[in-house]
């Protein structure tokens, strides 16, 4: 029989008999997939975020001792890609919720004082349980004042490169650039987003430094290295961090009258388990 050259290449034929015999065979054919957001999520081990962990969230709605109820929930979002062991991370954006445990209302010469517990943590269809005490916690208009530069930078000058004061009085020299406490000692550096640091202690405050041996670089956002106590929010003290028992148990109360944190309000959490 005389075979007639049509001009189209042979082997393209041929790779398709090959293909759908193997299919026919029960041979299996490599294919590309793309990972679903909770095979991603598997990655990160099933291990509890590292005791010590610092979480910078900012709360996505305020409460009050006027308002508020036991029971009631909280969220607050986290504000900045936290780093953890073997190269994983809380992504920035992960909820964290919790619930506002106690409300002592205003009453015969008494403050208002409320006790909330932030106890889950979730992001790519993960949920995983946390203990954590407070560090710290500002006011809507410290956080714009530690995002916005000191000076504006000149014409032509990235923003990124602009020097900012973190709250708690830490210099951060732009993006990439170093960050300086306040005896001009370099604790971290500046990335996008907010900071990474080692966390330090303030002398004579109730907070603490590093917890491990590694002093790993933390993500503290809008905040210093030695961040501690209230920051902008007229009135309010923390009684009880959460770091003894009730372990996890926050309790905030008013100077005078009623207890008022407002939403948009940031927090510096650390986990304790």
């Amino acid at each position: 029989m005389k075979l007639i050259n049509t001009g189209r290449p042979i082997f393209k034929s041929s790779f398709s008999v090959v293909f759908f015999s193997a299919l026919l065979a029960g041979l299996s054919v490599p294919a590309q997939t793309v990972p679903l957001p909770s095979e991603r999520a598997a990655k990160l081990p099933n291990a509890e975020i590292p005791s010590g962990t610092i979480l910078p969230v900012r709360l996505n709605h305020g409460f009050s001792s006027k308002n508020s109820r036991p029971g009631q929930k909280l969220t607050a979002r986290i504000m900045q890609d936290v780093p953890l062991p073997n190269n994983e991370k809380i992504p920035e954006g992960a909820k964290l919720s919790g619930t506002i445990l106690s409300v002592e209302r205003v009453a015969n010469g008494s403050n208002g004082k409320i006790s909330i517990r932030f106890d889950l943590l979730e992001f790519r269809g993960r949920k995983i349980p946390v203990v954590a005490n407070l560090r710290a916690i500002a006011g809507f208009m410290e956080v714009q004042a530690a995002q916005t530069p000191e000076f504006s930078p000149g014409f032509g000058t990235p923003y990124s490169w602009a020097n900012t004061r973190q709250i708690g009085g830490d210099e951060v020299y732009g993006v990439g650039g170093p960050v300086a406490n306040q005896t001009s000692g370099t604790v971290g550096k500046g990335v996008f987003g907010g900071v990474l640091v080692h966390v330090r202690a303030q002398p004579e405050s109730n907070c603490r430094g590093a917890l491990d041996a590694e002093d790993r670089l933390q993500a503290l956002w809008v905040f210093s290295s030695d961040a501690c106590g209230v920051y902008g929010i007229e009135g309010v003290k923390i009684v009880h961090a959460g770091r003894t028992a009730p372990v996890g148990e926050i309790t905030l109360a008013a100077d005078h009258q009623d207890l008022l944190v407002r939403g948009a309000s940031a927090m510096l959490l650390r986990v304790i388990r």
